[in-house]
Protein backbone atom coordinates (compact mmCIF):
# COMPACT_ATOMS: atom_id res chain seq x y z
CA UNK A 1 0.00 0.00 0.00
CA UNK A 2 2.64 2.55 0.53
CA UNK A 3 4.40 2.08 -3.05
CA UNK A 4 0.86 2.46 -4.12
CA UNK A 5 0.54 5.96 -2.17
CA UNK A 6 4.15 6.80 -3.40
CA UNK A 7 3.35 6.31 -6.84
CA UNK A 8 -0.19 7.68 -6.75
CA UNK A 9 1.41 10.94 -5.05
CA UNK A 10 4.20 11.29 -7.77
CA UNK A 11 1.72 11.04 -10.50
CA UNK A 12 -0.50 13.75 -9.16
CA UNK A 13 2.93 16.01 -8.81
CA UNK A 14 4.20 15.84 -12.04
CA UNK A 15 0.47 15.63 -13.73
CA UNK A 16 0.41 19.88 -11.91
CA UNK A 17 3.15 21.08 -14.62
CA UNK A 18 1.69 19.36 -17.27
CA UNK A 19 -1.50 20.18 -16.82
CA UNK A 20 -0.46 24.31 -16.30
CA UNK A 21 1.57 24.36 -19.18
CA UNK A 22 -0.66 22.57 -21.90
CA UNK A 23 -3.32 25.10 -20.66
CA UNK A 24 -1.28 27.86 -21.64
CA UNK A 25 -0.56 26.38 -24.86
CA UNK A 26 -4.13 26.00 -25.24
CA UNK A 27 -4.58 29.84 -24.67
CA UNK A 28 -2.00 30.77 -27.31
CA UNK A 29 -3.20 27.96 -29.54
CA UNK A 30 -6.76 29.06 -29.17
CA UNK A 31 -5.75 32.59 -30.05
CA UNK A 32 -4.17 31.66 -33.60
CA UNK A 33 -0.27 32.15 -32.16
CA UNK A 34 1.63 28.66 -32.08
CA UNK A 35 3.73 28.59 -28.50
CA UNK A 36 6.43 26.32 -29.00
CA UNK A 37 8.27 28.45 -26.49
CA UNK A 38 6.61 26.61 -23.34
CA UNK A 39 10.24 25.24 -22.59
CA UNK A 40 11.91 28.40 -22.56
CA UNK A 41 8.57 30.38 -20.75
CA UNK A 42 8.98 27.45 -18.25
CA UNK A 43 12.84 27.55 -17.58
CA UNK A 44 12.39 31.55 -16.89
CA UNK A 45 9.66 31.26 -14.55
CA UNK A 46 11.28 28.24 -12.77
CA UNK A 47 14.49 30.73 -13.02
CA UNK A 48 13.14 33.63 -11.34
CA UNK A 49 10.84 32.16 -8.78
CA UNK A 50 14.18 30.06 -7.35
CA UNK A 51 16.21 33.00 -7.10
CA UNK A 52 13.24 34.28 -5.77
CA UNK A 53 12.93 32.24 -3.13
CA UNK A 54 16.56 32.11 -1.92
CA UNK A 55 16.32 35.69 -1.25
CA UNK A 56 13.41 35.37 0.79
CA UNK A 57 15.33 32.55 2.59
CA UNK A 58 18.42 34.44 3.42
CA UNK A 59 15.68 37.20 4.69
CA UNK A 60 14.46 35.43 6.82
CA UNK A 61 10.21 36.09 5.76
CA UNK A 62 10.71 32.77 3.94
CA UNK A 63 11.12 30.20 7.44
CA UNK A 64 9.01 32.52 9.25
CA UNK A 65 5.78 32.86 6.58
CA UNK A 66 6.56 29.91 4.68
CA UNK A 67 3.20 29.71 2.69
CA UNK A 68 3.00 33.29 1.80
CA UNK A 69 6.57 33.43 0.88
CA UNK A 70 5.89 30.28 -1.76
CA UNK A 71 2.42 32.58 -2.58
CA UNK A 72 5.12 35.50 -3.49
CA UNK A 73 7.29 32.96 -6.11
CA UNK A 74 4.07 31.98 -7.77
CA UNK A 75 3.27 35.27 -8.50
CA UNK A 76 6.78 36.03 -9.47
CA UNK A 77 7.37 32.75 -11.98
CA UNK A 78 3.82 33.83 -13.66
CA UNK A 79 4.15 37.56 -14.04
CA UNK A 80 8.17 36.56 -15.30
CA UNK A 81 6.66 33.56 -17.64
CA UNK A 82 4.06 36.33 -18.95
CA UNK A 83 7.21 39.12 -19.70
CA UNK A 84 9.02 36.47 -21.81
CA UNK A 85 5.88 35.01 -23.63
CA UNK A 86 5.09 38.79 -24.83
CA UNK A 87 8.79 38.57 -27.01
CA UNK A 88 6.79 35.80 -28.84
CA UNK A 89 3.75 37.87 -28.67
CA UNK A 90 5.65 40.87 -30.67
CA UNK A 91 7.21 38.67 -33.17
CA UNK A 92 4.35 36.78 -34.08
CA UNK A 93 1.27 39.67 -33.80
CA UNK A 94 3.53 43.11 -34.50
CA UNK A 95 5.98 41.53 -36.42
CA UNK A 96 4.17 39.10 -38.08
CA UNK A 97 7.39 36.49 -37.93
CA UNK A 98 7.50 32.94 -38.41
CA UNK A 99 5.77 31.56 -35.17
CA UNK A 100 7.84 28.20 -35.26
CA UNK A 101 11.15 29.66 -35.05
CA UNK A 102 10.37 32.51 -32.78
CA UNK A 103 9.25 29.91 -30.32
CA UNK A 104 12.37 27.82 -30.85
CA UNK A 105 14.83 30.79 -31.02
CA UNK A 106 13.35 31.51 -27.46
CA UNK A 107 13.76 28.06 -26.45
CA UNK A 108 17.38 28.25 -27.03
CA UNK A 109 17.78 31.77 -25.37
CA UNK A 110 15.98 30.78 -21.82
CA UNK A 111 18.58 27.85 -20.33
CA UNK A 112 21.79 29.83 -21.79
CA UNK A 113 20.17 33.23 -20.17
CA UNK A 114 19.55 30.89 -17.13
CA UNK A 115 23.06 29.86 -16.77
CA UNK A 116 24.55 32.91 -17.35
CA UNK A 117 22.48 34.68 -14.49
CA UNK A 118 23.01 31.63 -11.91
CA UNK A 119 26.94 32.13 -13.07
CA UNK A 120 26.74 35.48 -12.48
CA UNK A 121 24.66 35.49 -8.73
CA UNK A 122 26.44 32.48 -7.56
CA UNK A 123 29.70 32.13 -9.49
CA UNK A 124 31.29 30.73 -12.31
CA UNK A 125 29.93 27.03 -13.23
CA UNK A 126 27.52 27.17 -9.88
CA UNK A 127 24.05 26.75 -12.18
CA UNK A 128 22.30 25.25 -9.45
CA UNK A 129 19.66 26.89 -6.70
CA UNK A 130 18.44 25.09 -4.22
CA UNK A 131 14.77 25.27 -3.39
CA UNK A 132 14.33 25.73 0.81
CA UNK A 133 12.50 22.41 2.41
CA UNK A 134 10.15 24.88 4.02
CA UNK A 135 8.13 25.15 0.63
CA UNK A 136 6.87 22.11 1.48
CA UNK A 137 3.47 21.94 2.65
CA UNK A 138 3.12 19.25 5.35
CA UNK A 139 0.85 18.01 8.18
CA UNK A 140 2.40 20.89 10.29
CA UNK A 141 1.00 23.17 8.27
CA UNK A 142 -2.49 22.17 8.65
CA UNK A 143 -2.00 21.23 12.10
CA UNK A 144 -2.76 17.54 11.58
CA UNK A 145 -0.96 14.95 13.86
CA UNK A 146 1.64 13.12 11.77
CA UNK A 147 0.47 9.54 10.75
CA UNK A 148 1.61 6.60 8.50
CA UNK A 149 -1.73 6.37 6.53
CA UNK A 150 -2.54 5.84 2.62
CA UNK A 151 -4.16 8.76 2.55
CA UNK A 152 -1.72 10.68 4.80
CA UNK A 153 1.23 9.58 2.17
CA UNK A 154 -0.76 10.16 -0.79
CA UNK A 155 -1.62 13.77 0.32
CA UNK A 156 1.36 15.00 1.77
CA UNK A 157 4.36 13.34 0.53
CA UNK A 158 4.67 15.85 -2.15
CA UNK A 159 2.18 18.25 -1.38
CA UNK A 160 3.04 21.82 -2.63
CA UNK A 161 0.91 25.03 -3.05
CA UNK A 162 0.70 25.16 -6.53
CA UNK A 163 -1.53 21.88 -6.75
CA UNK A 164 -3.86 23.78 -5.15
CA UNK A 165 -3.60 26.80 -7.76
CA UNK A 166 -3.79 24.02 -10.35
CA UNK A 167 -7.31 23.02 -9.44
CA UNK A 168 -8.36 26.61 -8.92
CA UNK A 169 -6.82 27.53 -12.38
CA UNK A 170 -8.26 24.44 -14.08
CA UNK A 171 -11.65 25.60 -12.95
CA UNK A 172 -11.48 29.34 -13.97
CA UNK A 173 -9.92 28.29 -17.31
CA UNK A 174 -12.79 25.85 -18.50
CA UNK A 175 -15.26 29.03 -17.11
CA UNK A 176 -13.17 31.49 -19.27
CA UNK A 177 -13.06 29.68 -22.40
CA UNK A 178 -16.30 28.41 -22.61
CA UNK A 179 -18.87 30.67 -20.38
CA UNK A 180 -17.26 34.34 -21.19
CA UNK A 181 -17.15 36.83 -23.87
CA UNK A 182 -13.72 36.61 -23.78
CA UNK A 183 -13.25 32.99 -23.94
CA UNK A 184 -15.91 33.19 -27.07
CA UNK A 185 -13.43 36.01 -28.47
CA UNK A 186 -10.46 34.05 -28.48
CA UNK A 187 -12.07 30.80 -30.02
CA UNK A 188 -13.10 33.32 -32.97
CA UNK A 189 -9.72 34.54 -33.85
CA UNK A 190 -8.27 30.57 -33.65
CA UNK A 191 -10.71 29.70 -36.20
CA UNK A 192 -11.48 33.08 -38.20
CA UNK A 193 -10.04 36.59 -37.33
CA UNK A 194 -11.28 37.84 -40.03
CA UNK A 195 -14.91 37.32 -38.79
CA UNK A 196 -14.12 38.31 -35.73
CA UNK A 197 -12.78 41.35 -37.11
CA UNK A 198 -15.49 42.43 -38.93
CA UNK A 199 -17.85 42.36 -35.55
CA UNK A 200 -15.79 44.85 -34.16
CA UNK A 201 -13.26 42.41 -32.14
CA UNK A 202 -9.53 43.32 -31.48
CA UNK A 203 -7.63 40.77 -33.58
CA UNK A 204 -4.48 42.08 -32.33
CA UNK A 205 -4.98 42.25 -28.87
CA UNK A 206 -7.10 39.04 -28.32
CA UNK A 207 -3.93 36.98 -29.46
CA UNK A 208 -1.76 39.03 -27.50
CA UNK A 209 -3.66 38.41 -24.80
CA UNK A 210 -3.51 34.53 -25.51
CA UNK A 211 0.03 34.52 -25.66
CA UNK A 212 0.29 36.35 -21.84
CA UNK A 213 -2.04 34.30 -20.58
CA UNK A 214 0.10 31.31 -21.29
CA UNK A 215 3.02 32.59 -20.14
CA UNK A 216 1.37 32.90 -16.94
CA UNK A 217 0.44 29.79 -17.03
CA UNK A 218 3.66 28.10 -18.14
CA UNK A 219 5.94 30.21 -15.97
CA UNK A 220 3.89 28.72 -12.77
CA UNK A 221 4.54 25.26 -14.62
CA UNK A 222 8.09 25.90 -14.32
CA UNK A 223 7.95 26.32 -10.89
CA UNK A 224 5.61 23.67 -10.35
CA UNK A 225 8.22 21.34 -12.20
CA UNK A 226 11.11 22.30 -10.43
CA UNK A 227 9.25 21.61 -7.25
CA UNK A 228 8.33 18.25 -8.40
CA UNK A 229 11.72 17.24 -9.73
CA UNK A 230 13.83 17.62 -6.79
CA UNK A 231 15.37 20.06 -4.51
CA UNK A 232 17.09 22.23 -6.99
CA UNK A 233 16.38 24.17 -10.02
CA UNK A 234 19.77 23.48 -12.92
CA UNK A 235 18.68 25.26 -15.66
CA UNK A 236 16.16 23.30 -17.37
CA UNK A 237 13.19 21.46 -17.19
CA UNK A 238 14.20 18.43 -19.08
CA UNK A 239 11.71 18.52 -22.36
CA UNK A 240 8.64 19.11 -20.33
CA UNK A 241 7.19 22.04 -22.34
CA UNK A 242 7.41 20.00 -25.52
CA UNK A 243 5.79 17.05 -23.29
CA UNK A 244 3.27 19.54 -22.58
CA UNK A 245 3.17 20.32 -25.95
CA UNK A 246 2.01 16.96 -27.35
CA UNK A 247 -0.40 16.54 -24.04
CA UNK A 248 -1.98 19.69 -25.02
CA UNK A 249 -2.57 17.73 -28.88
CA UNK A 250 -3.39 14.58 -27.30
CA UNK A 251 -6.42 16.87 -25.47
CA UNK A 252 -7.59 18.16 -28.60
CA UNK A 253 -7.29 21.88 -27.21
CA UNK A 254 -9.52 21.12 -24.83
CA UNK A 255 -9.16 21.92 -21.03
CA UNK A 256 -11.34 18.85 -20.00
CA UNK A 257 -9.14 16.53 -22.37
CA UNK A 258 -5.95 18.37 -21.50
CA UNK A 259 -6.58 17.75 -17.54
CA UNK A 260 -6.63 13.68 -18.95
CA UNK A 261 -3.94 13.57 -21.27
CA UNK A 262 -1.61 14.98 -18.30
CA UNK A 263 -2.96 12.25 -15.75
CA UNK A 264 -2.16 9.56 -18.51
CA UNK A 265 1.23 11.07 -19.04
CA UNK A 266 2.51 11.71 -15.66
CA UNK A 267 1.15 8.27 -14.35
CA UNK A 268 3.79 6.61 -17.25
CA UNK A 269 6.48 8.88 -16.35
CA UNK A 270 6.18 7.35 -12.42
CA UNK A 271 5.87 4.08 -13.59
CA UNK A 272 9.13 4.64 -15.66
CA UNK A 273 11.07 6.12 -12.63
CA UNK A 274 9.38 3.50 -10.14
CA UNK A 275 9.69 0.64 -12.25
CA UNK A 276 12.71 -1.11 -9.92
CA UNK A 277 10.37 -0.98 -6.89
CA UNK A 278 6.71 -2.52 -8.95
CA UNK A 279 7.02 -6.34 -9.17
CA UNK A 280 5.33 -7.22 -11.59
CA UNK A 281 7.13 -5.40 -14.68
CA UNK A 282 9.79 -7.49 -16.25
CA UNK A 283 13.06 -6.26 -15.11
CA UNK A 284 15.66 -6.36 -17.77
CA UNK A 285 18.49 -8.23 -15.98
CA UNK A 286 19.98 -9.30 -19.12
CA UNK A 287 19.93 -6.14 -20.74
CA UNK A 288 22.81 -3.44 -20.06
CA UNK A 289 21.92 -0.09 -18.92
CA UNK A 290 18.37 -1.63 -18.73
CA UNK A 291 17.14 0.89 -16.05
CA UNK A 292 17.18 3.35 -19.02
CA UNK A 293 14.38 1.54 -20.94
CA UNK A 294 11.91 2.82 -18.35
CA UNK A 295 12.84 6.08 -18.29
CA UNK A 296 11.89 6.14 -21.77
CA UNK A 297 8.33 5.04 -21.45
CA UNK A 298 6.53 8.46 -21.28
CA UNK A 299 8.56 9.81 -24.13
CA UNK A 300 7.82 6.11 -26.19
CA UNK A 301 4.10 6.88 -25.20
CA UNK A 302 4.33 10.14 -26.35
CA UNK A 303 5.32 9.43 -29.72
CA UNK A 304 2.94 6.59 -30.39
CA UNK A 305 0.47 8.02 -28.62
CA UNK A 306 0.28 11.67 -31.20
CA UNK A 307 0.73 8.73 -34.37
CA UNK A 308 -2.15 7.10 -33.34
CA UNK A 309 -4.26 10.36 -32.33
CA UNK A 310 -2.84 12.92 -34.91
CA UNK A 311 -5.55 12.51 -37.84
CA UNK A 312 -8.31 12.87 -34.76
CA UNK A 313 -7.08 16.16 -33.88
CA UNK A 314 -8.59 19.27 -34.89
CA UNK A 315 -6.23 22.13 -34.35
CA UNK A 316 -7.55 25.63 -34.44
CA UNK A 317 -8.08 26.62 -38.29
CA UNK A 318 -5.83 30.15 -38.07
CA UNK A 319 -3.49 28.72 -35.72
CA UNK A 320 0.22 29.85 -36.69
CA UNK A 321 -1.25 32.47 -39.47
CA UNK A 322 0.04 36.20 -39.25
CA UNK A 323 -2.96 38.14 -38.93
CA UNK A 324 -3.36 40.86 -41.89
CA UNK A 325 -6.00 43.46 -41.05
CA UNK A 326 -6.04 44.82 -45.05
CA UNK A 327 -6.76 40.91 -45.99
CA UNK A 328 -9.91 39.45 -46.16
Amino acid sequence: MRILADIFSATILFMIPLLLVALGGMFSERSGVINIALEGIMVIGALCSCLFLRVLDASGFGPAYPQWAMFLAIVMAAFTGALFALLLAFASVNLKADQTIGGTALNMLAPAFAIVLTWAIQGQGQTTILIPTWARMTQETFGIAVKETFFQTFLFKSFYQTTIWAVFIFIITTVVLYKTRFGLRLRACGEHPQAADSVGVNVYRIRYAGVFISGLLSGIGGLAYTLAAGSAFQSTVAGYGFLALAVMIFGNWKPINILGASLFFALFKILGSYSGSIPFLPKFDSIKASEYIYLMLPYVVTMIVLVLTSKKSRAPKAEGIPYDKGRR
